[in-house]
């Protein structure tokens, strides 16, 4: 079984990117688009990520063998 470290770990780093997103952005009159467009775009990408690994790590339905030899 695998664990759940490549996830958390991979948490992390979107956190700390959502960070620098955050207090990194010009100020400006859109401030806000651009802060809340990068954070979405990361927080989707995570997700994305998230999902496709775990469902490989656990799929919901196992590998079987054919019953009919060929």
């Amino acid at each position: 079984m695998s664990s759940s470290w490549p996830t958390l770990f991979v948490l992390v780093i979107v956190l700390v990117l959502m960070a620098v997103a955050w207090f990194g952005t010009r100020k400006g009159p859109n401030q806000t688009l651009i802060r809340t467009s990068l954070m979405l775009a990361l927080a989707c990408c995570y997700l994305m990520w998230a999902v496709t690994y775990l469902a490989q790590v656990h799929p919901l339905e196992r590998p079987r063998k054919s019953l009919v030899e060929e």
